[in-house]
């Protein structure tokens, strides 16, 4: 039941964030904004260490497959993409098609097992789902 609040959470934080960062781009530029985004999500992670454990960061450096350190920058490119779809189609219209786009390169990385995921059947009903999921959102940018 957590991970499905979670997920939740996480898809309306991930839209409200957004409309924060497209407005603080307007009044500033995308790499500011970008830069903001970052150095305050490094701050709460830093102080959120100091208050729950204090791991060592040391085993950042052990981690197997080198290229999982990546998440960072992929954030980064993350925050301005995000930015710049609300900028141009609106939070709406911009979250449906990061949603759908998410779905289905997470389908893709289980079909293929990559990058240490488990490999997954090819399964229809999933195929289906997203081709449901594309119809919404013709739907939702139907005009008359």
């Amino acid at each position: 039941m957590w991970g499905f609040l979670a997920a939740l959470i996480s898809g309306a934080l991930m839209s409200i964030q957004g409309v924060f960062n497209t407005e603080v781009t307007k009044q500033s530029s995308l790499w500011v904004s970008t830069g903001w985004v970052q150095l305050s999500a490094f701050a709460v992670c830093v102080a959120a260490w100091l208050f729950t454990g204090r791991q060592s960061v040391s085993a950042l450096w052990q981690v197997e497959n080198k290229y999982t350190l990546l998440g960072g920058v992929i954030g980064a490119f993350i925050t301005i993409t995000v930015i710049q779809s609300m900028g141009a189609l609106g939070p709406a219209k911009a979250a449906m098609l990061i949603v759908l786009s998410q779905l289905i390169v997470a389908y893709l990385i289980e079909l293929m097992g990559l990058f240490g995921v488990d490999k997954e059947p090819f399964e229809w009903r999933k195929v289906l789902g997203m081709l449901i999921a594309i119809a919404g959102i013709v739907i939702f940018k139907w005009q008359k």
